[in-house]
């Protein structure tokens, strides 16, 4: 291949690249962005061209300004779904609305399956906000997941947390595992920060995590846990030493040397 032509084209392939790196966020900004919008004018998009049917030849017949009128309306009753359920009376017809729709077969799965999933995420119930790590898909493998509720075996009578695993990249499709309480690591990880982990596949990430789960250094009966650990030396003439000593755990579960 000619010389300048192979210049030219990785010359064309790096700026390339470099323009994927530098706009790409933007890209997959005004994605979700289009696609919220999107959403928004589907929902009030009917209310307005109902409006619209009234004035045909007016400029609220164009393509343009319904759109922008149908997010102005969903937004509109967003905010007076909101401030209605601020107040007791809002509060009660709210949820006199709720009960009819949970006596209407299928709406019902699907209206509380989706109410549990928003309270989780708003934390209001505290125990959906613990992001956690399991082994997933393979043993020593740690997998970023969402302890969403705690159950109990009925055989053994132990706690089981189900796990929401969510992939990489794609959130929005995840695998539910039920794992042992004692097999979940749990971490001082955000929501936020758990989503941003997965979004940009780990590119974005904070520098410490937990990943082990915490050793006890108790005894089912409250004593210290002798843990052995191994000493290397060096002797007088240069070569290795091993020396093996214990370390004893004080009373509070911290591990104290012998001497110090």
């Amino acid at each position: 291949m000619n010389p300048v032509v192979r210049k030219t084209l990785k010359d064309s392939q790096r700026h390339i690249i470099a323009g994927l790196i530098t706009a790409g966020p933007l890209f997959v900004t005004w994605l979700v962005f289009s696609f919220i919008i999107g959403v928004l004018a589907n929902v009030g998009l009917p209310i307005v061209k109902l409006f619209a049917a009234g004035f045909p030849d007016s400029f609220v017949s164009q393509s343009w300004v319904q759109y922008i009128l149908a997010v102005g309306v969903t937004v509109a009753l967003f905010y007076i779904v909101g401030r209605a359920t601020t107040h007791l009376v809002g509060r009660e017809m709210f949820g006199f609305f709720e009960a009819s729709l949970e006596r209407l077969p299928l709406i019902n799965k699907i209206y509380t399956s989706v109410r549990q999933l928003i309270d989780t995420l708003m934390n209001k119930n505290q125990t959906g906000q613990r992001v956690v790590l399991i082994d997933f898909p393979l043993a020593g493998q740690k997998a970023i997941g969402f302890l969403t509720h705690i159950i109990a075996d009925a055989t053994t009578g132990r706690p089981v947390g189900a796990v929401l695993v969510p992939q990489a990249i794609n959130p929005s499709s995840a695998y539910l595992q039920f794992v042992p309480m004692e097999m979940i690591t749990e971490t001082d990880l955000t929501m936020e920060q758990a989503m941003s982990m997965l979004l940009t596949g780990g590119a974005v990430c904070p520098d410490v995590i937990r990943y082990s789960s915490p050793v006890t250094h108790e005894n089912p009966d409250g004593s210290p846990v002798e843990v052995s650990y191994a000493v290397e030396e060096v002797g007088p003439n240069g070569s290795p030493v091993h020396i093996s000593e214990k370390e004893l755990g004080n009373s509070d579960g911290e591990l104290r040397r012998p001497g110090l």
